[in-house]
């Protein structure tokens, strides 16, 4: 099979199985009877980022780093210049003030502790470890406090989040069967791509961290549009904006934690001298718009996608 078909084959696998596996694991969480807040922060912001993490392991278990480290920090640009750019120009984007102080912080946050270990030159199992019990403290923390507080705007935000995942809730027995065929089906995508993208940067003279960076990150993060333009086509831009920031807080934390942890990597030369510092830029970008009259506008939507494109035309000329 041709490396073109397989990467095919890998994103549609993807695709297919991110939505089954989403799908399925919160049809069963509502089954258990496990509250939607609960659902939209921890199910969904986990099963949008499931490729991602899947793909990031075959690839750093595979030798391929530059895919894997490319896949987080790729998605995490792609997710915000991107995604968020195509939300918004279908319409403004509202932002909720104290939902976005809190899960916007720990965005930039999570970006800047990124950015300090890639600069290292290597993402260490210490790395990963302090990356996951960060990961932990947040997610305890946003629990407890939405605990003590209730009804808060932020906890609209994560339910909006768990209602955003589209199909019919099913019977426990039914969503488990579909979560699982999502999971085998996301993973063998993942290998499919890695295998195929691993071929075509040695055909094409690129190297693995621009496959990463481009078709493998965009790949991964269809998830993440997929339910952004759910939301918005609800009515829920908050909704999209929260799904975003939930997005790339997991991928650095959460993806990078446990890929590293799995298998410790070395960062490639160019992710250290070009794409963090593009994350880090999009990151601030994302939060001094945001706090524009807390929205996010169609012109600004305008350029951030057109960022984007400039950016992977760098990539594919450089």
């Amino acid at each position: 099979m041709s490396p073109v078909m397989l990467v095919i084959i890998g994103l549609a696998g993807l695709v297919v199985g991110g939505e089954l596996l989403v799908r399925g694991a919160v049809s069963a969480a509502k089954a258990f009877g496990i509250s939607p807040m609960v659902i939209g922060l921890t199910l969904v912001g986990f099963g949008t980022s499931t490729p991602e993490l899947v793909t990031s392991l075959q690839a750093a278990l595979s030798g391929s780093s530059g895919i894997a480290i490319g896949n987080v920090v790729g998605s995490n640009i792609g997710n915000v210049l991107l995604i968020l750019g195509i939300a918004a120009l279908i319409a403004p984007l509202a932002v909720d003030p104290k939902a976005f102080k809190r899960d916007g912080s720990v965005m930039v946050l999570a970006t800047l502790l990124c950015l300090c270990v890639v600069m290292w030159g290597d993402v260490s199992r210490w790395a990963g470890t302090a990356f996951l019990v960060s990961l932990a403290a947040y997610l305890g923390f946003t629990l407890w406090s939405e605990k003590l507080s209730g009804g808060t705007p932020a906890a609209a935000v994560y339910e909006g989040e768990a209602d955003a995942v589209p199909g019919p809730d099913y019977a426990l027995g039914v969503s488990i069967c579909i979560a699982v065929a999502g999971l085998v089906i996301t993973i063998l995508g993942a290998r499919f791509l890695v295998s195929g993208s691993a071929t075509i940067a040695q055909a094409a003279g690129l190297s693995e961290a621009v496959i990463g960076l481009t078709i493998v990150a965009i790949g991964t993060s269809m998830p993440e549009l997929v339910t952004s333009i759910i939301a918005v086509r609800k009515g829920q831009g908050d909704v999209a904006l929260g799904n975003i920031l939930g997005s790339n807080i997991f991928n650095i934390l959460g993806i990078l934690g446990i890929t590293a942890i799995v298998q410790p990597m070395a960062v490639p030369s160019q992710i250290i001298e070009l794409d963090i510092w593009v994350m880090c830029a999009a990151a601030i970008i994302l939060l001094l718009c945001a706090r524009t009259n807390w929205t996010l506008s169609r012109l600004e939507g305008g350029v951030f996608l057109l960022a984007y494109l400039a950016y992977v035309g760098v990539l594919l000329l450089a």
